[in-house]
């Protein structure tokens, strides 16, 4: 066993470098004839088990601020709650290729759906840019699709579609909105367009003051768009290509990000709270 162990030799990190079936081969070699069965037995006796990587370590978790910025948040919704103020979450969903091409998943048919052998994009008639916004306290979905890029621009055009379409339908007599976004991405901290595009394509336009509260950095699990939009839209979509004409959805230990930031209407800048 030695010369095929790697790993801390003081520790529980160790692995095998050999497969049992390479294992039994090299020990028939030496004149000890066992099944690859039995070898995977003796290991387990050694404590030995066929493990794969486990994700338990959170980005940022680290962070002294992290479980403040939480809880700021959770703050903020709760308020804007009691006060009426609508809240919707957003994100964009993974971006699909559209032509014949697989998707993963399964669904009832009598017989599969043929699709490419490989997925290359230059073999796609464009490239589907699902935009989700999530109205929380509605329990409603609504979702854009472009066919451009995943840019600051597109996001708040869609968010704008959303308040012009169903927005200021359900909520006529508000004056401000609370988005809950992720820390990258098209919505997240960093792009100077996004704010820019929030200021003078929603704010100004409907005169809306707008808050938005960023999630910390790989904490993107628990915006709430994932699992009550894009969750179902998955389920949805299982194993049906995205092609022209079909449905695709449903109908309707970094530096944290700031926390919060806001744009009023006809307002020349945007204010940043940081946690």
């Amino acid at each position: 066993m030695a010369p095929e162990t790697a790993g801390d030799p003081m520790g529980a990190g160790k692995w095998l470098r050999s497969s049992l079936r390479q294992m039994s081969r090299r020990l028939g070699e030496v004149g000890r004839r066992v099944s690859h069965q039995t070898v995977g037995r003796l290991l387990e006796t050694l404590d030995y088990a066929l493990h794969q990587n486990v994700k338990r370590r959170e980005a940022g978790e680290a962070h002294p601020d992290r479980a403040r910025q939480f809880s700021v948040i959770d703050a903020q919704r709760q308020a804007c709650q009691e006060a009426g103020i609508p809240i919707i979450s957003v994100d964009t969903k993974k971006k699909e290729l559209v032509g014949n091409f697989k998707n993963a998943g399964r669904t009832w048919s009598r017989e599969p759906e043929a699709v490419n052998v490989h997925d290359f994009p230059s073999a796609a008639e464009c490239r589907a840019v699902p935009y989700g916004i999530y109205d929380v306290a509605r329990n409603r979905g609504y979702v854009c699709v472009g066919s451009s890029g995943d840019t600051p621009a597109f996001a708040v055009d869609a968010i704008a579609h959303w308040w012009q379409d169903e927005g200021r339908v359900a909520y006529p007599k508000a004056e401000h909105l609370l988005i809950l976004a992720d820390g990258g991405g098209s919505n997240g901290y960093r792009p100077r367009a996004w704010k820019q595009q929030l200021q003078t394509t929603l704010s100004d336009h409907f005169g809306l003051t707008i808050e938005v509260c960023h999630y910390p950095t790989g904490c993107s699990k628990w915006n709430p768009i994932e699992h009550r939009l894009f969750g179902p839209i998955s389920l949805h979509w299982a194993g049906i290509r995205c092609a022209p004409g079909r449905p695709c959805s449903p109908t309707s230990a970094a530096r944290p990000p700031p926390l919060a930031w806001r744009c009023t209407p006809n307002g020349s800048t945007a204010t940043t709270r940081r946690v």
